[in-house]
């Protein structure tokens, strides 16, 4: 099983000049994109007892994902207002205070069953948010060393309070912390603005994951292992409706390979080649090309794509 903790809320999607209320939020896509690939899922993270949340679990359920670890509010669905500009890239500005996501106790934080890995997403709810984003990295102090974890720090702008220098460095601490690190190069851009985003992800690989993946758009992603070099595959050529939901569809790609091939764990994920590893960022590329040619996040399920080869 893959449990994947962090925020759902509904975004408020730019259509036909008005706003469509979409279930959304990083871990929330990553969580329904690994139940339509047919991976084993739970997801973990605070859901409103509102209208809003009863449409996101009714969704998570009907996907096939697990509901037993949520932790359920009466507060309201957290919301962001999604704009998306003439190549379809997403912005977002996000209501947080008082709301579903952001008010996640880490005394809400349940047992994880036995052998699960966990995945942790971030998004509109940086580290420093309280309590949510301090919940969420007190969940990664708990189970490091117990099980596989990887994480997407998916950063936000609007989300990083105090200084961007700060941040960065509760970041590179977190990271160590990690067994795989998901990360796009905007990410790497945004934490270290002085530093080629590469050698960023090299530098995080040689603290303790055992890989570190970055996606850059259209341009593919690379691998970078705590030893020999990076491992990159270009971009899949597509035509793009928008790019909401499209690295959440990679991470779920990504995560659902390693579960095929009995890489959720550090020893597995070390034991991999440098083909396996390009098979992966591959199926993975794949499952977010799809995404792109798609309004909003709706990852492909399985019966959609080829059989791995």
């Amino acid at each position: 099983m893959i449990v994947v903790a962090g925020e759902a809320l509904v975004d408020l999607a730019p259509r036909g000049g008005q706003l469509l209320p979409l279930p959304g939020g990083s871990p929330y896509n990553v969580a329904v994109g690994l139940a339509r690939l047919e991976a084993e899922v739970a997801y973990l993270g605070g859901l409103s007892t509102d209208g809003f949340g009863q449409i996101m679990a009714d969704r998570l359920r009907a996907e096939g994902a697990d509901l037993a670890l949520v932790a359920w509010s009466d507060a309201p669905t957290t919301l962001a207002v999604v704009h998306l500009d003439d190549d379809g890239r997403a912005s977002y500005g996000f209501y947080l205070d008082g709301t579903s996501a952001a008010s996640l106790l880490e005394s809400q934080l349940p047992p994880l069953p036995d052998g699960a890995a966990l995945h942790i997403s971030m998004g509109a709810i940086g580290l420093e948010y309280d309590p949510a984003g301090r919940t969420l990295a007190a969940l990664i102090a708990r189970e490091h060393g117990r099980r596989f974890v990887s994480f997407d720090p998916n950063i936000r702008p609007s989300a990083i309070t105090g200084d961007v220098a700060d941040h960065a460095a509760s970041m590179d601490e977190l990271v160590t912390r990690l067994t795989l690190v998901k990360a796009s190069d905007e990410d790497l851009q945004l934490l270290h603005p002085d530093r080629d985003p590469i050698e960023v992800a090299r530098s995080w690989a040689g603290s303790g994951p055992s890989l570190v993946v970055v996606t850059r758009g259209p341009d593919g992603a690379v691998a970078l292992a705590p030893e020999g070099e990076p491992i990159a595959v270009p971009g899949e050529s597509v035509q793009v409706v928008d790019t909401v939901g499209a690295g959440d569809a990679f991470t779920s790609g990504l995560l659902t390979w390693l579960d095929r091939h009995d890489a959720l764990s550090d020893t597995g994920l070390r034991a991999l080649s440098a083909g396996q590893i390009e098979a992966a960022l591959v199926f993975a590329r794949h499952v977010a090309a799809i995404t792109c040619t798609r309004a909003g996040s709706d990852p492909p399920h399985a019966a959609e794509l080829a059989p791995e080869g």
